[in-house]
């Protein structure tokens, strides 16, 4: 796992810009705590931050080979191929010969062989791109799911590009501009496919290649979610869930480095745990597991709508019978709420995502872990791939002509612009943005002949939360992670089992009338009776009341600042009502939206945006 940055101008030398494309990968540094490296010849100039993770010695990047006709591609890299070995073996019967044992040179010679078209025949996470100097052109290709981030920003004469956006705005070339459409998918939570809320920016969308050459930018879509129909039956369907999941851990358990699993007690956590403990114990080998929990919360944990239980308890049953070896990272309210913690995650994402202590928590469980581990496997997307969410089984969100989470977000948390200064809602008119991004989005979904409606709807929804809703949480958990230098693996989203589940059809995907039917049964025999039995719970939220104290005062302080930049979108008015004493007691609402207001306000200090609010 690694952090790439890239320039390409067809009208310089870029030989003359490398303090330019230096500043761009230091960027990336966090990503990659390793080594460094950039490679310019002419119009291109690549830059790369590693964290070493296979073939320590030998994965040196930027990497480059010369064509057998003449002529060089070079190469920078970030993330995984779980098949490189099966295809070095591919590669070497063709006649290449390779220098390392790194998957990034299969990546490489396997584009000398097959051309863009090796992105087909790759099973992993990755986001990279190659200087093709035989035809002067840059080729950027994403994973699949889009688990390893990637942007890019046109120019009138190239391209710049980055793992993230920062990178891209080290270039002086960028202004650091947020149009209205930018705030738009900033506070929506639609995921536009794409969208990169910077003006100008670019996301390389997932599945696809993007090349850019002096006749401009093209695009190609080498993967998207396929509606076929299903035709194995109940047993049949289980059993090749589970044959999947046991080839998809085996592979993700190969790296060089300490290796540990992410366990929140859950359904999806645990039974990635499981597999990954019976396999490594085949080798004599144990897990190591971590978990996130909050000081006095499993002993004071009282239930609310989102959450019925704590995730320690069967968090430790799992360790129990998998016989982990497993410590619990512990946080308390001065960390959440520490502003200077706030910032490094804002940091680390590049925008205000306003997920307050999930993403504090998320970020200081990581850096706990890298002290421990490089590699850490993680259950997420099982809930988008095998219908967990409880949008799933709501019959509000199944009927809304809008997102499903939408439905549940709101009754949960209320308007997600009621903080908004009024002038700034009325223009950003949010509902409609949502309503036109869900058009867009449904006109997608292939229907099979013959297919209910109810099966249809069904569909939709998860082919929303597979294109749209994961690609959040995603990217969430990649800049989390490697702003510390950790690499999280995402079994669950392996597009071969994304691909077979999603075209299960609704009643066999929840046969037994519970959420996750599919996954429980295939890994039954691998879990405590506790968690086979226990219901949906979301990643923790601290239910500490000195957490939203803290909050409050935070605010005051900024209350304090009357000048302050965000009092551009945020209503000072709302601002003083959510921090006089006792008026947010127990609101979840109240909190969320400090939780957003403060991100908007530290975000403004840390990237100084110009902001185009008409």
């Amino acid at each position: 796992m690694c952090g790439i940055a890239g320039w390409i101008s067809f009208r310089r030398d870029l030989g003359n810009e490398r303090a330019a494309v230096d500043a761009m990968t230091e960027t990336m540094a966090c990503r990659g705590p390793d080594d460094r490296g950039t490679w310019v010849d002419g119009p291109a100039a690549l830059g790369h931050r590693r964290l070493a993770i296979i073939d320590l010695a030998g994965g040196r990047q930027p990497m480059s080979a010369e064509a057998p006709e003449g002529g060089t591609v070079a190469m920078v890299y970030s993330g995984e191929v779980y098949n490189f070995t099966e295809l070095r073996e591919e590669l070497t019967a063709r006649g290449h010969r390779f220098t390392t044992t790194s998957d990034t040179e299969v990546v490489l010679r396997g584009y000398l062989e097959w051309g863009e078209a090796v992105a087909e025949r790759l099973n992993g996470m990755y986001a990279f791109a190659l200087w093709d100097s035989r035809e002067q052109k840059l080729v950027m290709i994403r994973d699949r799911m889009g688990i390893k981030p990637f942007y890019y920003f046109p120019t009138d004469d190239g391209v710049l590009f980055g793992s993230e956006p920062k990178a891209i705005l080290a270039n002086p070339l960028v202004s650091r501009r947020v149009t209205l459409d930018g705030l738009r998918e900033l506070f929506a939570f639609v995921k536009t496919p794409g969208h990169a809320i910077w003006d100008g920016m670019r996301e390389v969308e997932p599945g696809t290649v993007v090349t850019v050459g002096r006749g401009g930018i093209r695009t190609h879509v080498y993967w998207s979610l396929r509606t076929e129909p299903h035709t194995d039956d109940k047993e049949t369907t289980i059993a090749r869930v589970r044959e999947l999941l046991e080839d998809i851990v085996r592979r993700q358990l190969v790296a060089d480095v300490p290796l540990c699993t992410l366990l929140s007690g859950g359904l999806d956590s645990s039974a990635m745990t499981a597999l990954a403990a019976r396999q490594l114990g085949e080798q004599g080998e144990k897990v190591r597991s971590f978990a996130v929990d909050f000081a006095g919360q499993t002993e004071h944990f009282v239930p609310d709508a989102v959450r019925a239980t704590p995730d320690t308890p069967f968090v430790h049953d799992v360790a129990e019978l998998c016989g982990t070896e497993h410590r619990d990272i512990v946080l308390d309210s001065r960390e959440l709420a520490d502003p200077e913690v706030r910032a490094r995650v804002i940091g680390a994402r590049d925008i205000p995502a306003g997920f307050g202590d999930l993403d504090s928590s998320l970020y200081l469980l990581f850096k706990a872990i890298r002290q421990q581990s490089t590699v850490a496997l993680s259950g997420e997307s099982a809930d988008e791939v095998f219908g967990g969410y409880r949008q799933f089984f709501d019959e509000d969100a199944r009927r809304a002509d809008t997102f499903p989470w939408l439905v549940r977000f709101t009754g949960s948390f209320g308007d997600e612009g009621s903080f908004l200064a009024e002038t700034v809602a009325k223009a950003l008119d949010l509902p409609g943005y949502v309503r036109d991004s869900y058009r867009d989005a449904v006109a997608g979904v292939d229907r099979l002949d013959g297919e209910s409606d109810f099966e249809y709807r069904m569909r939709v929804i998860s082919h929303l939360h597979l294109t749209r809703f994961v690609r959040v949480l995603l990217d969430r958990k990649d800049r989390a992670s490697m702003a510390n230098g950790l690499e999280v693996r995402v079994p669950f989203c392996d597009h071969r089992l994304v691909q077979y589940v999603y075209n299960a059809p609704w009643s066999l995907k929840s046969f037994d009338g519970r959420e996750k039917s599919l996954l429980r049964e295939a890994t039954a025999d691998l879990l405590p009776p506790s968690v086979y039995d226990r219901v949906k719970s979301p990643y923790p939220s601290t239910q500490d009341p000195k957490y939203l104290l803290a909050l409050q005062e935070n605010a005051r302080n900024l209350l304090a600042k009357p000048a302050h930049p965000v009092f551009d979108l945020v209503s000072r008015s709302w601002l003083e009502d959510a921090v006089r004493p006792g008026a947010s007691d127990g609101a979840r609402t109240a909190r969320f939206g400090l939780e957003r207001v403060l991100d908007l306000a530290l975000w403004t200090d840390l990237y100084a945006p110009t902001l185009e609010l008409a």
